[in-house]
């Protein structure tokens, strides 16, 4: 009886199932299936990485793009800004030579009142005898001394070489027709005959301008200098050491060029046209 139990309950034994060979099975099987998640998020990682590099390339390429084009702007922005400070220039030129037109006009006009006021009081005076110069005799014809009647005024060319504001609008419009040899002498000749003068500094000034108008580089840059030196104080030395500093862009000293921009920048009131312009160009040298 002992005999026969024994197999049975191997028999018994051999078919229930191992629960701890069940369980390993279960747990390999969910490791795989987790491996298996972190292989396709991996995957899904890569892909966006891969967007994410691609993204930052356009971006990259695109500020790039952008930063390009602000700097065209700013540029574009620089040779305005210059043109309208030449522009404003040429039109406070005109409007001081148009001031100093109508003060030469007004200065004739009440010249010729007066000679008009003398000749009615010499044709009321009354008639009598004519006196005749000492040493002449009487009945002689008597030249009439030059320049015309007394209280006339003299010829316009008389007047542009003795008035100085006339020499300095001569000069002016020499300059601005182009004629800048002529312009050149006779700013030069206004300097000579009228150091002193209010508009000195000016035609200092415009020499170098002429000069730096028909390229002659080292001529303007001299001119400039002698604005600065001489005339440190006038309105026309901010615009002085600003055309300096293009003149030595021109002649590309470009150290120089900023030292003279910046000393526009450090010593001349904010307002001026001229420091404004100089901020610019140094800003545009310091970019290359």
């Amino acid at each position: 009886m002992r005999s026969r139990l024994i197999p049975a309950a191997l028999f018994v034994a051999i078919l229930l199932p191992r629960p701890s060979l069940a369980a390993a099975n279960k747990e390999h099987a969910q490791l795989l299936a987790e491996i298996r998640m972190l292989q396709e998020q991996q995957q899904q990682l890569q892909a966006m990485l891969g967007n994410l590099g691609d993204a930052m390339k356009a971006l990259s390429t695109k500020l790039d793009d952008q930063a390009a084009a602000t700097r065209k702007t700013m540029a574009d922005q620089a040779l305005t800004m210059n043109g309208i400070g030449d522009t404003v220039r040429v039109l406070r030129e005109k409007v001081d030579d148009t001031n100093v037109r109508v003060s030469s006009v007004a200065q004739e006009i009440e010249a010729l009142r007066q000679a008009i006021t003398s000749a009615q009081s010499a044709a009321a005076a009354p008639t009598g005898a004519v006196s005749t110069p000492s040493g002449t005799e009487p009945g002689a014809v008597t030249e009439p001394p030059a320049g015309g009647a007394p209280g006339t005024p003299p010829p316009p060319s008389l007047t542009a070489g003795q008035s100085p504001q006339r020499a300095f609008d001569a000069s002016m419009d020499d300059y601005m027709a182009s004629r800048y040899d002529l312009a050149i002498q006779g700013f030069t000749a206004f300097i000579a005959q009228f150091p002193k003068h209010p508009r000195a500094p000016d035609a200092q000034f415009y020499i170098g301008k002429a000069y730096f108008a028909q390229g002659k580089y080292p001529d303007a840059r001299d001119a400039f200098q002698q604005v600065t030196t001489t005339y440190p104080q006038s309105p026309s030395a901010p615009d002085a050491y600003f055309s300096l500093g293009q003149t030595y862009e021109r002649m590309n000293q470009i150290d120089l060029a900023k030292r003279a921009y910046e000393t526009v920048t450090k010593n001349y009131p904010e307002t001026t046209s001229s420091v404004i312009l100089a901020k610019q160009a140094l800003e545009r040298l310091n970019r290359k």
